[in-house]
């Protein structure tokens, strides 16, 4: 074998000796990072958590795999005469290899948003221990908590966003409405979107976990005043929440 050969295959496997580490420090980086989300805020978080990190993984390995192909033919195909290099038409396995492994990538990636989906969407007749209605309106939400009479509605402004008060560890049903046009229902924090469409009624379901306040907006452009339609989630104990629908129920009196 020409001594060529041998020195490119030698400064192959040490190229690969460099790669593989960093291959399997993305494969093992799920329990690392939550990638910019929190951890059990919602039962949505416990279902969309290891999506979204599983995706970022995958992106990673493919990511760092292309660039070591990259890399392979900048190293060892540059350029090392003025010889015209030898034209090849086709390579059927690479061109195979390259057809199927993307189709595959983005099957197995469908598939669990699939089941995912599935598991987020789940409607419950039984678990269900709070109704809250939803409606968008241009420019602001309007949140209405039928426990507490058909009158007790919260309506917000751009200049003063309303507040959305949910109970910790009690599963509740949002009836998304829209009265005029498409909305977009969105918490960043809960890892939760559904839009809020005119004419259709929209059904999300889930259990908040961790008390606190979180930002949420609408996610679809729906006019001049969009970038100030606003909300804040706010995660209360059932106590305090049932003291919240005390004190609606009080000002309709």
């Amino acid at each position: 074998m020409p001594k060529g050969v041998r020195f490119t295959k030698r400064r192959a496997m040490r190229f690969l000796a460099l790669t593989t580490p960093s291959l399997f420090l993305l494969t093992g980086c799920s329990k690392v990072s939550n990638l910019g989300f929190p951890e059990k805020v919602t039962s949505v978080n416990d279902i969309s958590l290891p999506l979204w990190q599983g995706a970022w993984i995958a992106a990673g390995v493919v990511g760092v795999f292309t660039a070591g192909l990259i890399a392979w033919v900048a190293i060892f195909h540059r350029k090392k005469n003025e010889e015209f290099p030898k034209q090849i038409q086709y390579h059927i396995p690479v061109e195979v290899a390259y057809t199927l492994i993307p189709l595959l990538i983005v099957g197995v990636l469908f598939g669990y948003t699939a089941v995912k989906e599935s598991q987020i969407m789940e409607k419950s007749s039984t678990k269900v221990m709070h109704d809250i209605s939803v409606e968008g309106i241009q420019w602001a939400w309007q949140f209405a908590y039928p426990e507490a009479g058909p009158n007790a509605i919260v309506t917000g402004t751009p200049d003063k966003p309303p507040v959305l008060v949910i109970p910790q560890g009690e599963r509740v049903r949002f009836i998304l409405t829209s009265n005029d046009v498409d909305h977009g229902f969105w918490i960043p924090a809960f890892m939760i979107q559904m839009q809020n469409l005119p004419g259709v009624t929209n059904y999300l379901e889930f259990t908040a976990n961790k008390l606190g306040e979180y930002p949420g907006r609408c996610n679809m452009f729906c006019g001049r005043e969009h970038s100030r339609m606003l909300f804040t989630a706010k995660v209360v104990t059932p106590a305090d929440y049932q003291s919240y629908l005390a004190q609606l129920k009080g000002a309709q009196s």
